[in-house]
């Protein structure tokens, strides 16, 4: 089967420009999380409660009522009040939530991730505190998309920056090096941590692949299963 988290994150590379700084691109992959766990239907509780809309997609990410850092896509209890909305071509809606039951923190690193690797670990783990502060029960997944392109171009409004090997390295030259800081200093507090291993140059025609596609499938998939399951054992 296709998986619409992947598809959506690929989007983001392939045949256009990756800007870093746009803020919203975690929440528009993360999203999709929900439309996967609802195809795969190895959650009955999951499946009765999107179909019902009594659980939806939260794109503000917080609980009504209570205070938040800001992450990407949450899900839980809708507030009666409140009516769920509906997009095309989407199962989960989205709405307001009373409760965080399921809560996700995506990171992409594309070039400099040394550079950046201990804040992004940073803001993971505050951000999987930050999720069971609103339930203890939630479930936290994390998303690295880390990239191993052999050379890359950052854009700065009108300023290019491409790596060069040497001040600005390449990305293959430090991925394997951040999953493992991310592994080792983010992971253990998440339920499931996926890495998202790809390559992109972000040089036009702006190509896109995943270093390996039926690992990627195959870890994403074993990932919806364990999510699915601890959500019907703690909801």
């Amino acid at each position: 089967m296709g998986f619409k988290l992947l598809d959506a994150f690929e989007g983001l590379f392939r045949g256009v420009r990756y800007r870093h700084r746009v803020s919203n691109q975690g929440d528009r992959v993360a999203g999709y999380l929900y439309e996967d766990l609802l195809d795969l239907l190895k959650s009955p509780k999951l499946a009765r409660r999107v179909i019902a809309q009594d659980h939806v997609l939260n794109k503000s990410n917080k609980a009504t009522g209570r205070d938040a850092r800001r992450g990407d896509a949450t899900f839980g209890e809708r507030v009666p009040s409140m009516q769920p909305i509906t997009e095309p071509g989407l199962a989960v809606a989205q709405g307001a939530v009373a409760t965080i039951e399921i809560g996700v923190e995506v990171k992409i690193l594309a070039k400099a991730m040394i550079k950046q690797i201990d804040r992004v670990c940073t803001d993971m783990r505050n951000q999987a505190a930050e999720i069971r502060k609103h339930h203890r029960n939630a479930i936290c997944v994390g998303i690295a998309g880390i990239n191993h392109a052999s050379d890359y171009t950052g854009y700065e409004r009108n300023t290019e920056w491409p790596t060069n090997g040497r001040k600005y390295k390449h990305p293959i030259q430090e991925a394997a090096e951040a999953e493992q800081r991310i592994m080792k200093n983010a992971a253990p507090v998440f339920d499931e941590m996926l890495i998202l291993r790809f390559v992109s140059t972000n040089v036009d025609p702006f190509p896109f692949a995943w270093v390996d596609l039926p690992r990627t499938n195959a870890e994403y998939s074993a990932a919806l299963i364990r999510i699915s399951r601890e959500y019907e054992q703690r909801f």
